[in-house]
């Protein structure tokens, strides 16, 4: 008998993004068995983070240190506090888990990463600066980390230790696996079942067929599901559409794939997971329709420079602090105020070759933005 039919996996992941790759790299690590599952093909493999620019949360590391910047475990606590709030019953984990971060991220994160081979750019970044208030939404210092190699950089170590793992028999991968259910016994998740889809050809990204062809149900004393959110289900996102950032618009571009579609959200919730803060999404406003697309409606988000005049469609200029990479969330509530789901930048062409220079993929939803250049 081959491997494939005698192989008995200790833990089942279902996604093969930097979540599903992260856990199995860990759990072969100490010699078990691991099985990977994902309804994309292998193209995909490393998921929407393969797309990202590839920005990694580090504090007090030895950029910031370089570059000047004082930064420690307490202000990153208080940051985290004022942005995420904290302020229902169900932040009793999400709580325990920012704290653990933390901790990680100013401790053995850097050394981590390193030993992955994951090389980071000498500067750093200062991304969703905020509100401007010391205790309210946003990073009070520069944290965004950007790897060598952006989000490809990120995932190439762990798609390589999967492999290595394969080769040594503690790991299968298969694609086109479409989980659908998670069976339960006494209580406990003891089996996954779903749908085998017909393989496609299509480039890494392009959305690929939903043929099925068969069915499948395999078994483990521990699943993990790593399936990434809804980004890319406009159903779902307008579902649970916070009411604190008005009606949903009726237009958006989407900055991940089709197959970041959020199903297996629902499918663990009918097995009895609790769901918490479906309210809490994050969304981008500068976003443009991608001239070239290889997923539907596909967008990329824009980093901007402080140069480029931002107006709402009415061709009144955003206050302080809705700036290029401050405070998203209230850009997004102002320009939904406005009554119109665009807003404008204007520069020259002087400006757009120093400020935009590269057009950065973002990970998730993000509204539409329109560009007037000045010859």
């Amino acid at each position: 008998m081959n491997i494939e039919e005698t192989f008995q996996p200790d833990t089942i992941i279902i996604g093969t993004g930097l979540a599903g790759l992260t856990a199995a790299m860990e759990i072969t690590n100490a010699g078990k068995k691991v099985l990977l599952l994902d309804q994309e093909t292998e193209e995909n493999i490393g998921g929407q983070a393969f797309w990202s620019f590839g920005g990694l949360f580090l504090i007090n590391s030895p950029q910031q240190r370089r570059m000047g910047i004082k930064d420690s475990y307490e202000l990153a606590l208080q940051d985290w506090k004022g942005t995420a709030g904290f302020d229902r019953k169900e932040d009793y984990w999400p709580r325990k888990w920012a704290e653990a971060y933390l901790k990680f991220a100013v401790g053995e994160k850097y050394e981590y990463i390193s030993k992955l081979g994951i090389k980071l750019m000498f500067m750093v970044g200062w991304a969703e600066r905020g509100d401007g208030s010391a205790t309210g939404h946003g990073n009070s210092v520069p944290r965004f980390h950007v790897s060598w190699g952006t989000g490809t950089g990120v995932i190439r170590p762990f798609v390589e230790k999967a492999y290595q793992a394969k080769e040594k028999g503690l790991l299968q991968m298969k694609f086109r696996r479409r989980v659908t259910e998670l069976i339960l016994e006494n209580g406990n998740v003891k089996s996954v079942k779903g749908d085998i889809l017909e393989n496609d050809d299509k480039e890494r990204g392009a959305e690929t067929n939903r043929n099925i062809i068969s069915q499948f149900e395999y078994t483990a004393s521990n699943i993990i599901i790593a399936s990434g959110g809804i980004g890319a289900n406009h159903e779902l996102v307008k579902k649970n559409w916070p009411e604190r950032l008005g009606k949903a618009p009726e237009n958006m571009v989407c900055g991940v794939p089709a197959y970041v579609d959020g199903k297996m959200i629902g499918i663990a919730e009918n097995a009895g997971a609790d769901i918490i803060n479906r309210d809490r999404m994050w969304h981008y406003t500068e976003g443009l329709q991608n001239w070239n697309p290889i997923w539907p409606n596909h967008g990329i988000r824009i980093l901007p420079g402080p140069s480029s005049l931002w107006f709402d469609a009415k061709g009144k200029r955003l206050p302080a602090p809705f700036l290029p990479g401050f405070d998203t969330l209230g850009t997004l509530k102002y320009i939904q105020e406005t009554g119109f789901s665009y807003s404008w930048f204007i520069l020259t062409q002087k400006i757009i070759k120093k400020n935009l220079p590269f057009p950065v993929l973002s990970r998730i939803r993000i509204l539409r933005i329109k560009i007037i250049l000045f010859f």
